[in-house]
């Protein structure tokens, strides 16, 4: 049998071939213990979310159980979301795993009160990028786009307007090397409160960073929106495409075992693709969770999974 010969080229696209095959889905842990005030959007984000699970190939897992913030209990997880959480939700110990964690690669997304959570823990409040300050009353008030080539923004209006705490923070999240992707026309609310404008110009509200400051080399990405207050925000087809492809951006930053064999966390578990799922606890007890079924659903990644096995295919057939 004569061979062709294994061009650079060819070499690639069987990589690709082999990459999408064996493809993991990424497990994200939406975390939503509270310990100060609690938002009754709650249930309804995280159906939300379960919702949207398969359509955008991420496996959710909802707890309210800080015991899962250890070495083992994270070990699985490719990331996780402060969904709503308030004041000091882990203890000393669960910060130091969490850390550990961060540290290998874990990825981070906050959601709302994620920024008035453990407002005492450095690491934390670098990863997320700034701490709560205070909010004027709920009210109309109009979002402004400042960067639409991002994946989490590129679907909205350049003008956006919503029903939402506008939220103010302690530090400016540019310090450390955040993006800002929304702000807030601040003629179109009211706030009667002293302002300090310590948070930098434009008024952020929501950002990214590539990498957390300061953070090991294998730090991920961190994404974080200030919206979400209400029910009603959590029914908006706009903003939640904005969280999940701000939660899938965050995933792809190439550092857990769900997209890359090298990392040290996540899910490494290779999956054909076809289903994702979510597993909800009530109450703080994961040993009790219940299954969403995602098979319905068009899972992007299975598509590219099978794909990716007809690449390979038909590359070796042009070698052999």
């Amino acid at each position: 049998m004569r061979l062709a010969p294994l061009t650079p080229h060819i070499l690639a696209l069987a990589l690709t071939g082999l990459g999408a095959m064996s493809q993991s889905i990424p497990s994200v842990l939406l975390f939503t213990r509270t310990a100060g005030y609690r938002h009754d959007s709650i249930p309804t984000a995280v159906d939300a979310l379960h919702r949207l699970a398969p359509s955008y190939v991420v496996s959710f897992s909802h707890s309210e159980d800080a015991a899962l913030f250890s070495d083992d209990g994270l070990q699985g997880m490719d990331g996780v979301v402060f969904l709503h959480t308030t004041d000091d939700v882990l203890d000393s110990q669960q910060q130091d795993a969490f850390k550990r964690w961060l540290d290998k690669g874990g990825v981070l997304v906050g959601i709302h009160s994620a920024s008035a959570t453990l407002n005492h823990t450095q690491f934390y409040i670098d990863q997320i990028g700034a701490t709560f300050d205070y909010h004027p009353e709920l009210q109309p008030a109009t979002i402004l786009v400042l960067d639409s080539t991002h994946p989490s923004t590129s679907h909205l209006p350049g003008r956006w307007n919503v029903s939402e705490e506008v939220y103010n923070f302690k530090s400016d999240p540019r310090s450390l090397g955040a993006t800002i992707l929304l702000s807030v026309d601040e003629s179109t609310y009211t706030d009667p409160s002293p302002r300090e404008y310590v948070q930098g110009d434009p008024h952020p509200l929501a950002w990214y960073q590539e990498r957390a400051a300061g953070a090991p080399a294998g730090r991920a990405r961190s994404f974080y929106t200030s919206l979400g207050h209400l029910n009603e925000t959590w029914e908006d087809e706009d903003f939640l495409e904005h969280v999940m492809k701000g939660i899938v951006w965050a995933l792809e930053s190439n550092t857990t075992l769900a997209y890359n064999s090298c990392a040290s966390v996540g899910n490494g578990t290779a999956s054909s693709g076809a289903d994702s799922s979510s597993t909800s606890t009530s109450g703080g007890d994961a040993s009790a969770p219940t299954q969403t079924d995602g098979s319905s659903a068009v899972p992007h990644r299975a598509q590219a999974a099978a794909v990716g096995g007809a690449i390979l295919g038909a590359v070796l057939s042009t070698v052999f």
